[in-house]
């Protein structure tokens, strides 16, 4: 999935839900469930991500909407492989970057 957020310091729970596609309270779910997603939250107590959380959520939504795991299955494939799935997701996210790059080369051919 390919998001499409400026490149910020931090981002509210509410670019987040639009670039996922998915509800505000989707992402606070996952926060509760997913040990790895913790947001910095500001004086008023909103939640603050920051890129590193965006990859985190990147790969939870991976998981669940692209492979169609349970958030149980997801849970226990993220602690007992979180480094290969890791390196897994990024070597996706890189051959589609470097795909995009083809294709618009091609396209000012």
């Amino acid at each position: 999935m390919k998001l499409n957020l400026p490149n910020k310091r931090y981002y509210s729970i509410g670019e987040l839900a639009t670039a996922f596609d998915l509800n505000a309270s989707t992402l606070r779910f996952w926060e509760k469930e997913f040990d790895i997603v913790k947001p910095k939250k500001n004086a008023k107590g909103n939640r603050m991500f920051t890129p590193k959380d965006v990859e985190t959520l990147e790969l939870i939504h991976h998981l669940l909407k692209e492979r169609g795991y349970t958030i149980d299955g997801a849970k226990d494939y993220l602690k007992k492989q979180p480094k290969a799935e890791l390196s897994d997701y990024e070597l996706i996210k890189k051959l589609e970057n470097i795909k995009n790059t083809l294709i618009n080369l091609k396209n000012e051919l």
